[in-house]
């Protein structure tokens, strides 16, 4: 099998030193953006890191995230500017990380978000889409929406490990959200960034719906938290609008 290829973007050769981390993977530099589509689009890329010292790094977004050809590929915006990474994932970038975090996460985010699934995976995953939302998950959804994301994740890991099947990773994303909630409610910053940074390898390869479930509602609103968070800082948890940590729009979500 071919290995995943992973794209790094930057007009001064800041990602050189990350290729040679990844042996395991096909890497291309890059540094202007005029051969950027066509080979994302033609080596089925991974992964794209884009330096944010680009200053074409919005308007690139923003395109790579409304072609419906390259729409899929989560994006990792590096930048030691609290403000601009916070902005990053407003404005659709799956993550958004200092050059310190980078150092410390490459393995494992090129592990988690690093995955190219096969054409048969992703036919499967729209027909269990198609199906409905399992009663014990129905029951999550309905304990998240009201707020008691302690008491979810026992049922979304219930339901997790009792599906086979690529859907399954609907109900780690929720799950992986609900935690994050949990843990700014208890204050605890860490743990919420890093649920929210996990759920994103579940969150962007699931349709917009699935299962009854606004997966691009929860995409948006779990990004506009995380960005949030990172634009607050541990020191500033307290300040963030808990309006941010909305509902699930999904089955009978009204009566929730």
């Amino acid at each position: 099998m071919r290995p995943a290829t992973i794209i790094f973007l930057s007009k001064r050769n800041a990602f050189d030193a990350y290729c040679n981390q990844l042996p395991d993977y096909d890497t291309t530099m890059l540094n202007a953006t005029q051969l950027i589509y066509k080979i994302l689009i033609e080596s089925r890329a991974a992964l794209l890191f884009i330096d944010a010292l680009r200053l074409d790094w919005r308007e690139l977004t923003l395109a790579l995230k409304t072609n419906a050809a390259t729409r899929r590929i989560p994006i990792c915006l590096v930048s030691d500017d609290r403000e601009i990474n916070a902005d990053a994932i407003l404005m659709g970038v799956d993550l958004a990380l200092s050059w310190t975090e980078l150092d410390a996460q490459l393995q494992a985010l090129v592990a988690e978000l690093g995955r190219v699934p096969g054409d048969t995976a992703m036919v499967r995953l729209a027909c269990q889409c198609d199906e409905a939302l399992p009663p014990l998950a129905a029951e999550g959804l309905r304990l998240f929406n009201r707020g008691e994301y302690y008491r979810q994740h026992d049922l979304f890991e219930e339901q997790w490990m009792a599906t086979a099947g690529p859907v399954r990773d609907l109900y780690r994303a929720i799950l992986q959200v609900g935690v994050a909630y949990y843990q700014i409610e208890r204050g605890n910053y860490r743990g919420a960034l890093k649920m929210l940074q996990r759920s994103v390898q579940w969150l962007y390869l699931l349709p917009d719906t699935c299962q009854g479930i606004d997966v691009a509602g929860l995409r948006r609103d779990s990004y506009a938290v995380r960005g949030e968070l990172q634009r607050l800082g541990p020191e500033r948890l307290a300040e963030l609008d808990r309006r941010l940590l909305k509902k699930i729009t999904g089955p009978h979500s009204p009566s929730t």
